[in-house]
């Protein structure tokens, strides 16, 4: 009899988070930020932090450039798969809201939509200010958001079904399905998984961000000045972008 189970976020979808996510961009999404950053002034490889690093899929890129990169997340599931894919990278478990590190880095990335799993204003304001915190004089924050529109309607109906190879020759058959809970303004994702007669299901809850939103939160959390574009071409945000990146520099103080 096959078990189903229902597991907190992020934590029996690390074993096979890679393997459904094996299609994500994480290299074109680093040569992105990392093209700007070098644009703006940045000066590089040097030291990086990615928050929200999960598996380590955007390390890696980092790590790639030469950055010497230290990953923190709140999920020790996913750092585990990390350390076993990065050995050598320090992965730190920590809250995106709450973390000290005692250190400064020229560069902070949080991608793949992660900071929208934080459901309040109050909540991104705090992680934001721990980010700049961690920031060197003149240092970098490039991170990305789905928006209102994005999270409303995209997410409103949609489900994605599919086999992933594993590493061990198994695979594992998903099936994430999408709904936008108005009352509550956030988007919900029941994310099935299947691995030979084991079962689960995590529910992720995001919500959107319109510039309008970050803009107040950037200037309290100390920020010097940055920008809101669109991938790829950095061209400004329109009306209806799903998605949105921002690049958010510190002061030189």
């Amino acid at each position: 009899m096959i078990a189903l189970m229902q597991k907190q976020p992020f934590t029996a979808l690390a074993a096979v988070y890679d393997a459904i996510m094996a299609d994500v961009e994480y290299d074109h999404w680093a040569d992105f930020v990392l093209s700007f950053a070098r644009d703006g002034g940045l000066v590089g490889p040097g030291r990086a932090l990615d928050l929200a690093c999960g598996t380590g899929g955007f390390t890696r890129e980092l790590r790639a450039a030469g950055w010497d990169v230290t990953g923190l997340d709140f999920s020790e599931a996913m750092l585990t798969e990390a350390r076993s894919r990065l050995p050598g990278v320090p992965f730190v478990q920590g809250d995106l809201r709450t973390f000290e590190l005692g250190e400064r880095f020229g560069l902070v990335t949080c991608v793949f939509d992660s900071l929208n799993n934080l459901l309040t204003p109050g909540d991104l304001g705090a992680a934001l200010a721990r980010a700049r915190a961690h920031l060197s004089p003149g240092g970098l924050l490039a991170f990305d958001v789905n928006t209102r529109l994005g999270v409303r309607e995209l997410w409103e109906g949609d489900a994605i079904e599919g086999l992933a190879p594993l590493p061990d020759g198994g695979e594992v058959h998903y099936h994430w399905s999408h709904h936008y809970d108005a009352e509550a303004d956030v988007g919900v994702v029941q994310a099935f998984c299947r691995v030979d007669e084991q079962e689960f299901v995590e529910t992720h809850r995001e919500r959107g961000y319109d510039p309008a939103d970050l803009e107040p939160l950037l200037s309290a959390a100390g920020f010097a000045r940055w920008e809101i574009v669109e991938y790829p071409d950095y061209a400004p945000p329109e009306p209806d972008a799903p998605r949105v990146w921002v690049f958010a520099w510190a002061g030189e103080q």
